[in-house]
């Protein structure tokens, strides 16, 4: 290793460098185009504006938008089990048992998560504008179970210990298997809560507004934000993989400079 003019690990920083200096750069384009093709999908409120465009779209639908309001239930809304005075319109109530089990071949404990139960409950909404509680303007969301997103907001979590008295560790002994903890959460799509969602809207008749799955294919998505905040996140994304296509770029080119330095320096010395 010591005839080497270089040092392989030197060489292996460099390739490195510039493997991953690609691999952000890609990443950063289809990040770049995922941008560009969120920037041309036209932003809505449930407003008159809005029911003046449909009225004068093709059909009274507009194939692909985003529609951003406040969540208000149709009817009565979903109270929380475990938290007072919070509702929301969608629910999932998730329990579910943690047990470590005897492994007489390896000597140990081998935790194992079992008995999931999950429930889920939800009511029609529909979306508002901010201050317009009360109005004859909104957006049904129709179907939001369909669509895609993380946009239920965990109010409660809970971790029950189990117990461990002389009885328990008898049976722990003779059946190999132990209780350690039970895990309680659940998730709201609380009532004022901003959404936006991306689909299409159709209008029903009078000023009554829909927003469904689009029929082209495209994905039917909720979002917990408002719309400018969810931009900002995927602009912020955009730009950590430029900076990290940057960054290992320049590494991997000081790095060559470096050996290409080193190389001409030593043969310029034995030149002499």
């Amino acid at each position: 290793m010591g005839d080497l003019p270089v040092n392989p690990l030197v060489l292996v920083g460099v390739g490195s460098s510039f493997a991953f200096s690609g691999l952000f750069y890609h990443l950063y384009q289809e990040k770049k185009k995922e941008l560009e093709k969120l920037k041309e999908i036209p932003i809505f409120k449930p407003d008159q504006h809005l029911v003046r465009v449909l009225r004068a779209s093709p059909h009274k639908r507009l194939q692909y938008v985003a529609v951003e309001g406040l969540v208000q239930a149709d009817g009565e809304p979903l109270a929380s089990q475990f938290v007072p005075r919070c509702f929301g319109v969608i629910q999932k109530i998730a329990v579910e048992e943690h047990w470590k089990f005897w492994n007489s071949i390896t000597k140990t404990w081998n935790s194992r998560t079992m008995n999931r139960k999950e429930t889920n409950n939800s009511v029609p909404f529909s979306l508002v504008s901010p201050g317009a509680y009360i109005t004859d303007l909104y957006v049904k969301i129709q179907n939001p179970l369909e669509a895609s997103g993380c946009y239920l907001d965990r109010v409660y979590f809970n971790v029950r210990r189990a117990e461990e008295g002389l009885g328990n560790l008898v049976m722990q002994g003779l059946s190999g298997e132990k209780p350690v903890a039970m895990e309680e959460s659940e998730e709201l799509l609380r009532v004022g809560s901003t959404l936006t969602g991306f689909g299409e809207v159709v209008l029903e008749g009078g000023q009554v507004m829909r927003l469904q799955a689009p029929q082209d294919g495209r994905k039917f998505i909720l979002v917990p934000t408002d719309y400018r905040s969810f931009m900002d996140r995927h602009e912020r994304s955009a730009s950590m993989w430029k900076m990290l296509t940057a960054v290992t770029g320049i590494t991997g080119a000081s790095l060559l400079a470096k050996v290409i330095y080193g190389l001409v320096g030593k043969q310029d010395d034995r030149s002499k």
